[in-house]
């Protein structure tokens, strides 16, 4: 590879990390690599931008490692002229990502993760059951399994009440769907019968979903591997659009 070329790419890749250090909270370290040449640069174009990172932070959400590829890239050259960057079209992404028990933990009692927990409306037997989270913790146990401890708000025939349960659910892998394993109620009155169907195909059809949206990025999950005390995530995304530098994510 000619020398101009890889100290073009060196350039982008530096501003690239300066970009992204701006978004993040905190980083133990991180590197960009942007793979162009200079015709290309001028035309806003590259051929994929790698990104290895160690211990990146946002939002109070903390990542022990990724490692991310995305396919061809087309920016709006005048965008980087003012300080954003802005895609000509959309991006395919693959990532790899390693998040230990205690960052997810962490992050579940975060403002910006409770902000985003759905509140669930339960058709049972023709009435409105809703299911609000309260409190959420996860454990990875041995068996590649998680186990889930926590409150959710109950809210039935217009009387709201506490239940608190555990959980284990044996993950997502490329060749099976997330299964449930066991539910039991531990605080409370408990929850019906009819409550917990409900409530079964409900997250059914939510984990069965082609693909999940957040803002401008659209993802699915094809496989998790869970370990003690770490789980990894191997995600297929499709972004749209990059976050402004001073906006939020």
């Amino acid at each position: 590879m000619p020398e101009e070329q890889r100290l073009e790419e060196h350039m982008l890749s530096q501003e690239a990390e300066r970009q992204i250090s701006k978004q993040l909270d905190g980083a133990e370290k991180i590197d960009v690599d942007v793979q162009t040449d200079l015709l290309k640069m001028f035309q806003g174009q590259a051929d994929g931008v790698s990104v290895a990172g160690q211990g990146l932070v946002m939002r109070g959400i903390r990542v022990q490692d990724i490692k991310l590829q995305t396919d061809n890239v087309a920016i709006n050259p005048l965008s980087v002229l003012f300080g954003q960057i802005e895609l000509n079209q959309p991006v395919n992404t693959s990532a790899r990502v390693v998040l230990t028990e205690a960052d997810i933990n962490h992050a579940l009692t975060s403002e910006f993760v409770r902000s985003k927990m759905p509140n669930f409306e339960l058709n049972v037997d023709g009435e409105i059951v809703g299911l609000q989270p309260q409190e959420i913790q996860i454990h990875l146990i041995d068996g590649g399994k998680m186990a889930f401890t926590g409150k959710v708000l109950l809210t039935e025939k217009g009387k709201a009440r506490t239940v608190g349960f555990t959980a284990q659910v044996c993950p997502r892998t490329e060749h099976k769907p997330i299964m449930l394993e066991s539910f039991n109620c531990t605080q409370g009155e408990g929850i019906s019968l009819e409550v917990v169907v409900a409530l079964t195909q409900k997250v059914k059809e939510l984990v069965n979903l082609p693909y999940l949206q957040f803002d401008d990025v659209v993802f699915r999950v094809k496989n998790m591997e869970v370990q003690k005390s770490s789980m990894t995530l191997l995600v297929d995304a499709r972004v749209t659009q990059i976050p402004a530098t001073e906006g939020n994510f």
